[in-house]
């Protein structure tokens, strides 16, 4: 079965993950120091999300290191765009209604004197 990358990142220990190796390729006994689960657990994760094609493994001499494949993570940006249009609308919109009641605040306010 092939994972999509919507599945890899659901589970909040590869999202930890990912956010580990974002700064810095790290080995896998390196990343399993960081989880209270098994280093084969860990293997699990970074299997899914090298199947995802959301980490990339280089070898190091004997050590594979594991690094973010930043231009993968663009997929969920791309998706997330779409929200964020619409709450950048919606709070445009907010800010529009706070702004009227706030001018008729201050202009009752002003009757008042």
């Amino acid at each position: 079965m092939r994972r999509d990358v919507f599945q890899a990142i659901a589970d909040p220990t590869r999202r930890a993950i990912i956010t580990l190796i974002a700064l810095q390729a790290m080995t896998p006994n390196a990343i399993a120091e960081h989880f209270d689960s098994s280093r084969q657990a860990v293997s699990k994760h970074l299997r899914i999300l090298t199947e995802c094609e959301l980490v990339k493994q280089e070898q190091s001499g004997r050590e594979i290191y594991y690094q973010l494949n930043a231009n993968k993570m663009k997929e969920v940006d791309k998706w997330l765009e779409q929200f964020r249009k619409i709450w950048e609308n919606r709070f445009n919109e907010l800010d529009k209604v706070l702004m009227t009641m706030k001018k008729k605040a201050l202009t009752r306010e002003g009757n008042r004197k």
